[in-house]
């Protein structure tokens, strides 16, 4: 790997972030309501799962 000075560096990452394509404000508010949805749905699948698995052991068990 070549190495390169520092200020050489320094304008290679600023052409590289010129490229970047940041997310508007609509899109970002978009997804973090998509990632709570997910957050909401994931935790009542686990609690489902949980209740579900408690629910077999606890019978197998003789406990229920």
């Amino acid at each position: 790997m070549a190495r390169v000075n520092p200020f050489e560096f320094l304008q290679q990452v600023r052409a590289e972030t010129r490229k970047v394509t940041w997310p508007t404000r609509r899109e970002t508010a978009i997804t973090t309501v998509m990632v709570f949805i997910m957050a909401v749905l994931a935790a009542l699948f686990f609690l489902a799962a949980d209740q579900i698995i408690s629910f077999g052991v606890g019978f197998l068990l003789g406990t229920r």
